[in-house]
């Protein structure tokens, strides 16, 4: 089971990349868990400080946009 992490605080930016991390998920037909890390504090341990940001399995993919379901199928491929 892959871990889909969104760092964000809950903007609107935050909650397309979580759309989009779901729908590439889906479509790949794998088994996931989706968490909304909106904590600063636990952002800032990730390394991360630009939001909105995926991690996948605690490895941060990318950072400061949104990419789209087939960008992120390729990170979870």
């Amino acid at each position: 089971m892959k871990k889909l992490q969104i760092l964000g605080t809950g903007c609107a930016k935050c909650t397309k990349l979580a759309e989009h991390a779901e729908a590439a998920a889906q479509a790949l037909g794998i088994e996931y868990e989706i968490e909304k890390i909106k904590d600063i504090n636990a952002i800032m341990g990730f390394g991360v400080m630009m939001t909105p940001a995926l991690a996948v399995d605690g490895e941060v993919k990318v950072a400061g946009k949104v990419p789209s379901a087939d960008e992120i199928k390729k990170m979870l491929a």
